[in-house]
């Protein structure tokens, strides 16, 4: 079989797995919808309109992220509309959604279903609509982003730039206090905890801001500051100020933060597995 024969292969499988994900994750989140209409008659109206209205996941997620930001100056039928062609124009932000909604719930143990972050994680709600803001900010309507993402800001309390690429299956935990300047990459599979910020060291112009690679988890608090890269799966203590690069597979902590430990196995993907846990001191006080 030829290259291109093979390359065509692996996409068409990919699409079929992406498909069936996305079908397996929106009969889940329909089955709890079910199981809370029949337990909570307070919550029957409001299940209703955010998901068994809907036919699928892209319906559902456009209608109730609309209802998260709509206001006075924008209302929320117009900002369905604009998320529904943005999904149309680029699958891929809906298939992120789902990895986003996966990645919340196979991390945080408070989530017992893919229902409760999908209707009530503000930081996966943030998450969705930057995705929005990018695909309008790599269209050139920059005007509209910026507005999405102060609406963002005020409504979720999460700031980030509609510049950056974020890539797939990332969770922002509690999501109070995070802020990604413009010139920031955040890859796969990473975990950012409350209060987490990938600022600039100043007020220089040009690319400035810190570069995430896959798999990393910013712990609650970290500070990551100027145009340095964090190794692929790497792990950055609660409350540490970054200031250097970090290598790959490293753990740091402290302001400045320093090289604590490594990663313990080939296999160890501290965005995935959410422990803030710092290796034990060779000192005590």
């Amino acid at each position: 079989m030829s290259s291109i024969a093979l390359a065509a292969q692996r996409y068409l499988s990919e699409e079929q797995n992406n498909r069936d994900m996305g079908c397996e994750v929106w009969e889940s989140l329909r089955n709890e919808a079910f199981r809370v209409v029949a337990n909570e008659r307070a919550l029957r109206g409001f299940i209703n309109t955010a998901v068994l209205a809907h036919d699928d996941f892209s319906s559902a997620l456009s209608a109730l992220l609309a209802r998260k930001l709509g206001g006075p100056h924008i209302s929320s039928e117009r900002l369905e509309d604009l998320v529904r062609t943005a999904t149309t124009d680029d699958p891929e932000l809906i298939k992120s959604g789902i990895a986003d909604l996966m990645a919340a719930l196979t991390r945080d143990p408070a989530a017992d279903s893919y229902l409760t972050p999908f209707l009530y994680y503000k930081g996966f709600h943030a998450l969705q609509w930057h995705r929005i803001s990018h695909w309008l900010w790599n269209r050139r309507r920059r005007e509209v982003a910026h507005f999405l993402q102060n609406r963002v800001s005020e409504v979720f309390a999460v700031d980030i730039h509609p510049a950056v690429p974020i890539g797939r299956g990332v969770f922002i935990d509690h999501a109070t206090g995070v802020v990604i300047g413009e010139t920031a990459v955040v890859g796969d599979d990473v975990s950012i905890l409350q209060g987490v910020t990938l600022g600039g060291t100043g007020k220089q112009h040009g690319d400035r801001h810190p570069k995430v690679g896959d798999g990393v988890l910013l712990s609650v608090g970290a500070k990551v500051l100027g145009n340095i890269k964090i190794g692929r799966r790497a792990k950055i203590g609660a409350g540490s100020v970054v200031l250097k690069d970090v290598p790959e597979c490293a753990t740091v902590a402290g302001i400045p933060a320093r090289i604590v430990g490594w990663c313990s196995d080939a296999a160890m993907v501290p965005g995935l597995s959410m422990d803030q846990s710092l290796p034990e001191p060779d000192y005590h006080i």
